[in-house]
């Protein structure tokens, strides 16, 4: 039995000593564990923007180029080299409005803060009173009987500064009545989005950003999409009037609720006033959701 494993030992030494496994240390693990996250992360932003059609041109040219370098074409071996550093400024410039989408994400909900958010902090409190929700139900549903098309976006911690300078400063309590007045057909401040920061109207015609989501309904308008939008590059919550169906949704954290009552709403508009952050506080995970729930028919 010895002179067996002998045997057996004999020729591991000698077809199998060039194998040598490296030692793998924990750091090791968690750099891959990095890696993978990272990488998975930006097929993803990949997939999700125009940057996957980019991609698969990206890769037929590369086939092209490795073409070239096997059977040693000298002139398309030249272009490319020349060509290379021109096309990555190039690429630079035409996906920098994604590029900057992504890294705020980075910063925001979609993977750091997700584990772990930094905050300042401010004095404990409710963001806005009671009567503040019920002007804001009263106004939404009374512009929706009416077919009224609204967008209202109520600040939560991120500041809404560059959207409100897109529009007309207001600075007045927020009511019902001047909300429909704002949002009435033809009126000098119905188009754009109304911005809405603790229980005063601060800005009205303002600009938001459009959500590029692939997974939102072919049907719905710019104004849906602008309330997305802002859900995505902030914390804020938007209240979408509809003014083709007058239904009523609302957008938060990227994600859209179509076709609420008012019930909805209101807890919705409860969980954000009651939001309180006490002073330099870690939070330690913080859950996603982007999914789009309750078709509106």
């Amino acid at each position: 039995m010895q002179q067996f494993g002998e045997v057996f030992k004999s020729i591991g030494e000698r077809y199998f000593s060039w194998i040598s496994l490296p030692m793998i240390m924990w750091t090791d693990i968690v750099e891959i564990i990095i890696i993978s996250f990272l990488v998975y992360h930006v097929l993803v932003w990949i997939k999700n923007t125009r940057a996957w059609s980019l991609f698969r041109g990206i890769v037929i040219i590369l086939v092209f180029v490795f073409l070239a370098a096997l059977f040693d074409m000298t002139t398309i071996l030249w272009i490319a080299k020349n060509v290379t550093g021109i096309a990555v400024t190039a690429l630079l410039i035409v996906f920098q409005p994604e590029l900057r989408k992504a890294l705020e994400q980075l910063g925001k909900t979609s993977v750091l803060s997700g584990l772990i958010q930094f905050d300042n902090g401010r004095v404990s409190g409710e963001l806005f009173s009671d009567k503040t929700i019920d002007e804001l139900i009263r106004a939404s549903y009374e512009m929706g009987k009416a077919k009224t098309g609204a967008l209202i976006v109520i600040q939560n911690k991120d500041p809404l500064t560059e959207y409100e300078l897109t529009g007309i400063l207001i600075d007045a309590l927020v009511s019902s009545q001047l909300l429909i007045n704002i949002f009435e057909h033809n009126t000098p401040l119905h188009d754009g989005a109304v911005v809405i920061k603790g229980n005063r109207v601060v800005a009205a015609t303002c600009y938001l950003p459009l959500s590029d989501n692939m997974e939102l309904s072919k049907e719905l308008g710019t104004r849906h999409r602008a309330g997305v939008g802002i859900s995505e590059a902030t914390d804020s919550l938007t209240i979408i009037v509809s003014e083709e169906t007058g239904r009523v949704s609302v957008a938060m954290n990227g994600e859209l609720h179509r076709n609420i009552d008012a019930d909805f709403l209101r807890n919705k508009l409860a969980v954000l006033q009651s939001k309180t952050i006490e002073e330099k506080k870690f939070i330690f995970w913080k859950g996603r959701s982007r999914n789009e729930t309750k078709a509106d028919k």
